[in-house]
């Protein structure tokens, strides 16, 4: 029977020789589910031709896997006009483990709503709509990647108008005003539960450090955005200051703004593998061919696609849209919270 291009399929690891070795590292009991396509890599690859078995996709369509007999290619697609292709390696968990790479947003810290509310009044003011609402099938498009690449979905949505330059501009307004008075404590009446610490957080850090494990918090954040949180967090659970307690924080860095130089960020952000690359060999100085000693907690499909390509096991966390995006498969583990974690890595 003919598969429709929309026709998920599950794929066991074991059964499937195009696929086996490189996607492998998620859970064997849970099934990779994935959309075949006929062509993949706008046009560069095509099943059935020049090597290539299959082309799968998850659910999310945000990247794009080229299978070969012996190896498989991870096409990563952008909606600013500058993709990727990535190897992908096989991955598993190797006791002892060395360090534990941790997302922010979602992971470490609930304050998805918060940023939402960022971009609903960013594109809100682009449209001249002061109580502008995102809708449900927007969610995906606006968390886990880059600031860019969340503005650029609203304004290819609602306002094909205007530009991203645009937007960017309205959206680190708001943000540079918004974390300002956090960072202060201004805020805490008004948004008390802006940056929450995910249940458990602090004790599963705290045991991470008992067992010599080193840590590394990885955001695909700009720093202006990313530190506020995490330092509110580390308050409300009275642990300090962030930067004496983590062996590593890597951010995406500053904006690009007239007059001000930045950093590279926004376009080598999640899911590509840089930032947790950089925290693991740069920041941790745990070398590639140790990276089977490192273990990548995420709650986002962008995160887990990062971790993979960066040649680390993941272990999923539910709330976030790993489950929706079809990328479940690819965790090692899949936990509903940070409680459940701990058994699964000592």
């Amino acid at each position: 029977m003919a598969l429709s291009p929309l026709t998920p399929i599950c794929i066991k690891p074991r059964l499937a020789p195009c696929v086996r070795g490189e996607l492998e590292g998620g859970h064997p009991s849970i099934p990779l589910r994935l959309i075949p396509l006929e062509s993949g890599g706008d046009g560069r690859f095509h099943t059935g031709r020049d090597g290539v078995q299959a082309i799968l996709t998850p659910a999310d369509r945000k990247v794009e896997f080229i299978c070969y007999p012996n190896k498989t290619l991870c096409y990563v697609k952008s909606a600013m006009g500058y993709p990727a292709l990535y190897p992908m390696a096989p991955a598993r968990i190797q006791r002892p483990l060395r360090a534990v790479l941790m997302d922010l947003d979602g992971t470490s810290v609930h304050s998805e709503e918060f940023w939402i509310w960022v971009i609903q009044q960013t594109t809100g003011r682009l449209l001249g709509v002061p109580h502008f609402q995102l809708e449900p099938a927007d969610l995906p498009h606006v968390s886990g990647h880059s600031v860019s690449e969340h503005l650029q979905h609203c304004i290819a949505r609602y306002c094909p108008d205007k530009s991203v330059e645009e937007a960017r501009a309205i959206y680190f307004e708001i943000v540079h005003t918004e974390m300002e008075a956090i960072a202060k404590g201004e805020r805490n009446a008004m948004r008390p539960d802006a940056f929450r610490p995910a249940p458990g957080l602090q004790e599963f850090l705290l045991t991470l450090k008992t067992h010599g494990v080193k840590i590394g918090l990885v955001t695909s954040g700009l720093y202006e955005k990313a530190w506020p949180e995490i330092l509110s967090a580390f308050r409300t659970m009275g642990m300090g200051d962030p930067q004496d307690f983590y062996d590593t924080i890597i951010t995406a860095g500053f904006p690009l703004r007239g007059g001000q130089p930045g950093t590279l960020g926004e376009l080598e952000a999640k899911p590509h593998p840089w930032l947790y690359a950089e925290a693991a060999r740069v920041g941790l100085g745990i070398d590639y061919t140790q990276r089977h000693s490192v273990v990548g907690i995420e709650d986002s499909a962008a995160g887990v696609i990062a971790l993979r390509l960066a040649g680390f096991a993941v272990v999923g966390l539910a709330g976030g849209n790993i489950q929706a995006s079809g990328t479940r498969g690819l965790c090692r583990h899949f936990c509903q919270s940070l409680d459940h974690v701990e058994p699964l890595l000592f």
